[in-house]
């Protein structure tokens, strides 16, 4: 089959707060934003600058509760170059480290939304 990745999406109460999260935790950027004309939705993409696949970010002005995540299985999951260790002692500062597996060498980040992020190093085999 031909397909590849796009991009994965998250709904996120606090456009802004989820932005700067990801700028912070994981380096990614503004790629491309989106404004429906009747101020009902935003979608803003984020980027790591070195592959296609994107993170769509999705605010919706009447949603006014937390998002229902369930059982919070589902997560997103990034390689990290170079110090896993720098990277992990640095996510624990920011106070998202949710998890911690030693065992199999991951750990999980947490997102303003309650979203998981299992980070992986890039040399982990």
């Amino acid at each position: 089959m031909n397909f590849k990745f796009n991009h994965n999406n998250l709904n996120v109460r606090d456009l802004e707060k989820s932005i700067q999260f990801y700028k912070d935790a994981l380096g990614l950027t503004v790629v491309r934003e989106k404004d429906a004309a009747d101020g009902s939705f935003k979608l803003v993409y984020l980027g790591d600058g070195s592959s296609v696949h994107q993170l769509e970010l999705t605010w919706l002005r009447d949603m006014d509760r937390p998002y229902d995540l369930g059982d919070n299985e589902s997560h997103l999951c990034m390689t990290v170059r170079g110090d896993y260790g720098k990277w992990r002692e640095f996510h624990k500062k920011m106070g998202c480290v949710c998890f911690e597996n030693f065992d199999m060498d991951l750990y999980f980040i947490e997102d303003p939304d309650g979203y998981w992020i299992e980070i992986l190093s890039e040399s982990r085999k």
